[in-house]
């Protein structure tokens, strides 16, 4: 289910109903707007709440092999970050394997699975030791990539944001309040195409924890509530095509599944 289906119905997932994508009135806010723009939400295991998603930060290179196998030394790189709009999250409800559109102008479409960390409260120059204060809950999603875009903007050393940033590139399963799971500071993280592993490592594996992340991101931003924070993935990234089915998994949380169509 992508994000427009997602607001265009008031069904019940087995999550919570899902809130009403309208702006508030005129009379609430006093602005007055041409049209609406649905905002983004993620479905809260336990109830009928949605996290409202306010920015979506990706970290790259974040386990040693992915460094490498990307061309860079984990040794001598300082963390880096980029970032999707909110509109590219695609909700992958568990149990159930969700149609994933195949992007335009790619021949090289790759899967990155990750954990993703919500935050609830933010701040600058957050201090380490109270990093993980600021999270709400976890969630499991993809970082799909347009690798051949990728590649070549910066082998020309202009942005990738198009091989990053575009429709339905967060695919991400519901969000697990931090009570429910605790943090996640270790654990089977790995990804299957049509039944073969793929991606198979640990999340002790990163090279910047969670909370290192939040500390480090808030010296160049200002965190708030209802930010999100793809962690990184492992080694072994690769290509999909039409017809596949990829399957997701992180220890403590839903699998999920998307086929590409």
């Amino acid at each position: 289910m992508d994000r427009r289906s997602l607001f265009g119905t008031t069904a019940t997932l087995g999550l919570g109903a899902l809130a009403g994508c309208a702006l508030p009135s005129v009379a609430q806010s006093g602005v007055k707007t041409p049209f609406n723009v649905a905002p983004t939400y993620i479905p809260i295991v336990g109830g009928e709440l949605m996290f409202p998603v306010r920015r979506i930060y990706c970290i790259g290179r974040n386990y040693a092999a992915h460094a490498r196998e990307m061309g860079s030394d984990p040794t001598r790189e300082p963390p880096f970050f980029f970032q999707k709009p909110t509109d590219a999250i695609q909700y992958v409800a568990p149990g159930q394997v969700s149609d994933h559109p195949y992007p335009a102008l790619t021949q090289n479409y790759h899967y990155e699975v990750e954990l993703v960390a919500a935050l609830q409260s933010g701040g600058r120059n957050i201090a380490m030791a109270s990093a993980l204060e600021h999270v709400y809950g976890y969630s499991l999603g993809l970082d799909m990539t347009r690798r051949d875009l990728q590649r070549a903007l910066g082998d020309q050393k202009k942005p990738w944001e198009i091989g990053k940033s575009f429709d339905h590139s967060a695919p991400i399963g519901p969000l697990h309040r931090l009570a429910q799971t605790g943090h996640f500071t270790q654990g089977a993280i790995w990804l299957k195409v049509n039944g073969v592993m793929k991606q198979n490592a640990n999340l002790n594996q990163m090279l910047w924890s969670v909370a290192e992340q939040i500390s480090k991101l808030s010296e160049a931003f200002e965190l708030m509530a209802g930010d999100i924070i793809y962690s990184g993935t492992p080694e072994n990234v690769g290509p999909v095509v039409r017809g596949d089915v990829i399957d997701c998994h992180i220890d403590g949380l839903p699998n999920l599944s998307v086929k590409i169509v």
